[in-house]
């Protein structure tokens, strides 16, 4: 019977460590007034469906902004991209596999450096350094490295130029559209 005394101390010991603490003046508050703080915490927590942002992820627009900067890319280019791949949702997933804002794919993230691709701030920091990269493979041609940056850029090179594929077509046009 030691044993299991043992583990319920056990079990009881680690629900401790991972029930979150509530602080005295709230621990005498009813059920209806602890739902209604914690609704409240997380609508303050949600996107902003205007800006792509939230409370916690910062600024999606700003953080495209600083990217851009940072590898020298036309924030406008950058930010049609975002746009085109994602309308700037951070929880956006592709049926094939992309994630965030600017729908990187886990091996591409990975050979960038993106430790965590669901993190907009790395997921946007791999996509414009990715969108850079396209760049200097194709000599600054920014229609040849918008249309790397959706089909690949041995696509790119296969076709020289926009492959006759049409989602890569409608996608490069919308890219540019938006860039403007």
């Amino acid at each position: 019977m030691s044993s299991v005394n043992q583990v319920a101390q056990r079990i009881a010991a680690i629900e401790r460590r991972f029930t979150p603490t509530v602080p005295a003046t709230q621990a005498s508050n009813d059920f209806a007034t602890t739902l209604s703080a914690a609704n409240a915490q997380l609508s303050t927590n949600s996107p902003n469906p205007t800006t792509g942002s939230s409370t916690q992820g910062g600024d999606v627009t700003k953080m495209i902004q600083i990217a851009a900067a940072k590898y020298g890319v036309d924030p406008k280019l950058a930010m049609a991209v975002a746009e085109a791949e994602s309308g700037l949702s951070q929880e956006a997933v592709s049926p094939v596999g992309a994630v965030g804002v600017m729908q990187l794919m886990p091996e591409t993230a990975s050979s960038l450096g993106v430790r965590n691709i669901n993190d907009p701030r790395e997921n946007i920091d791999g996509g414009v350094q990715y969108l850079k990269q396209m760049l200097n493979t194709f000599d600054g041609d920014v229609t040849k490295a918008v249309a790397a940056y959706n089909a690949g850029p041995q696509a790119v090179k296969n076709y020289n130029g926009v492959p006759p594929y049409s989602e890569t077509r409608n996608y490069v046009a919308k890219v540019l559209s938006l860039a403007k």
